[in-house]
């Protein structure tokens, strides 16, 4: 027996066209590899859209490839992510599931998880992932014992990070420990890196990763994205499927003791990009302005695609600016910037004006007249 385990596909995520495409086209490699194993069903571990309503052309071309897999009898199991869980419930996983697409795995009665059941026996059951770690507190309340009782081979799907094993500390998660013992595989899905994971009393706990890089940083580290094939026989064995979409063509490019002109020449210099991604990241202290680069001026012939990030570009004339901890940034900043001592000592009142909190008991209406009123003085005074 076998199952695909996919995660994070975020289709409708990314803003530029050809990008939106190629998500699409990891979903459909990674259907096109399950039919090919004969996979006997496909858990997605959250994610699968990136909003709980996406674009109508991503949802009909999402469910055009899921009827691939209905129509090969393969079960398709899902659970909500951070990105397209509703706390309505008006979500396109719900109209998937009445359409006998997919089948939602969170199911509760009586604030119990009830377990679905494979064609091929296999006990699944799942929890959702909400927007900023909300999901947390669901965990809390959790009936585990019900779920450890259950006999059979079962799969524990959610969508949520793991304190022990997350790869970012600021990402908000859940121990290990609630979650429920005894399952042999854990699904899991949100965090965007390949994780397995051997634990005691919890057996296989299995992050896939995206199915397709979600940001530049993700392009840039990754290049690509995969799932895993579950093979069960007596024990679990993984097998990684790498999907890689296009080729990517990493420049970082520091501008440090180089003129406009120097880093122009840079940019000129770079070729034998056919088909490619082209990813540039610049770095460094700019003598001048970003848009004195003129970026958009150039042309990479045969790229499929140009990203730009400019976020760890400063610039020289604010790097001069050091200001001690213990000053009032605030003052420093107009201090070095605003020469006319009038307009210095306007901006500070409307700092001071605009910093009020609105008061017990008072309506937003009046708080709204009180800013504006104490706003006009400043106005007033200055005449």
């Amino acid at each position: 027996m076998k199952f695909s385990h996919l995660a994070d596909c975020h289709i409708g995520g990314w803003k530029e066209e050809k990008l939106r495409e190629l998500s699409l086209d990891a979903l459909k490699k990674a259907i096109d590899m399950s039919i090919e194993e004969v996979v006997d069903f496909v858990v997605i571990s959250g994610d699968l859209f990136d909003s709980a309503l996406p674009p109508i052309e991503m949802i009909k071309e999402v469910a055009r490839q899921i009827k691939r897999l209905k129509d090969k009898e393969i079960n398709c199991y899902v659970i909500a992510g951070s990105h397209d869980f509703s706390l309505s419930g008006k979500t396109m996983l719900k109209v998937f599931e009445e359409a006998g697409l997919v089948q939602d795995l969170v199911k509760f009665e009586e604030n119990r998880l009830n377990f679905t059941i494979d064609k091929c026996g296999i006990k699944l059951v799942g929890m959702w992932g909400k927007k900023a770690g909300l999901e947390i507190e669901d965990y809390k309340t959790l009936n585990k014992e019900k779920l450890e009782k259950e006999d059979g081979f079962k799969i524990f799907v959610f969508h949520t990070a793991i304190d022990e094993f997350k790869p970012d500390p600021n990402i908000k998660g859940i121990n290990c420990y609630d979650l429920p013992k005894g399952f042999d595989y854990y699904a899991g899905g949100h965090v965007h890196y390949v994780c397995d994971i051997n634990k005691k009393d919890y057996g296989r706990i299995v992050y896939p990763g995206a199915l397709f890089p979600n940001n530049f940083k993700e392009l840039w580290d990754f290049e690509g994205g995969g799932f895993y094939i579950v093979k069960i026989n007596g024990e679990i064995s993984l097998e990684y499927k790498e999907i890689k979409l296009k080729e990517i063509e990493k420049k970082e490019i520091d501008v440090n003791e180089k003129s406009i002109e120097q880093i122009r020449n840079e940019l000129l210099a770079i070729n034998n990009l056919k088909d490619k991604i082209l990813l540039l990241r610049f770095k460094g202290v700019l003598n001048g302005k970003i848009s004195d680069l003129k970026l958009n001026e150039f042309q990479f012939k045969n790229t499929f695609l140009v990203l730009k990030n400019t976020s760890q570009l400063k610039n020289k004339e604010f790097e001069k600016l050091t200001i001690k901890p213990e000053e009032n940034i605030e003052e420093e900043l107009i201090s070095e910037y605003s020469k006319d001592i009038k307009l210095k000592d306007i901006i500070l009142e409307l700092m001071i004006a605009l910093d009020k909190e609105k008061e017990d008991g008072e309506k937003n209406v009046d708080f709204e007249e009180r800013i504006l009123k104490d706003v006009r003085k400043i106005f007033i005074k200055d005449k």
